[in-house]
């Protein structure tokens, strides 16, 4: 199981939750720890845990670590890169990527990708 952790200038990183070494991804908050996602560790597609049938998000290039969203009837959105160390970097268009995360244990580029969609780029989102 590896920790992911946002990137929080100035301060120490925040820790938002575990990948475990199968694909699953769990959020961690006070009580108990609730797993929202996995990643197909062959395909690097990514899911959200949803009641039913898990929901489809997009996928991390297993190649060179890039992450897409997934968009029903056009292409997919690039949203940013996870590197071979275990750290994440958002897209910023016209700009040099942002560097948001990252998951230093035993990090591959599905298991990164899957933290980037599922825990760390939410986060971002949610905050500002």
């Amino acid at each position: 199981m590896s920790k992911v952790f946002l990137q929080q200038a100035g301060k120490p990183d925040r820790l938002l939750g575990h990948v475990n070494e199968d694909g699953r991804v769990t959020r961690s908050e006070p009580g108990p720890d609730e797993v929202i996602g996995r990643v197909d560790l062959e395909t690097g597609k990514i899911y959200a845990s949803k009641l039913g049938p898990d929901q489809y998000l997009g996928r991390v290039d297993l190649e060179n670590g890039k992450v897409y969203r997934h968009v029903a009837l056009a292409s997919d959105e690039y949203l940013g890169r996870v590197a071979e160390n275990g750290r994440m970097y958002r897209h910023v268009p016209a700009a040099a990527d942002d560097y948001i995360g990252s998951l230093p244990e035993t990090p591959s580029f599905a298991l990164t990708g899957a933290a980037f969609m599922l825990l760390v780029l939410p986060s971002i989102e949610q905050e500002g």
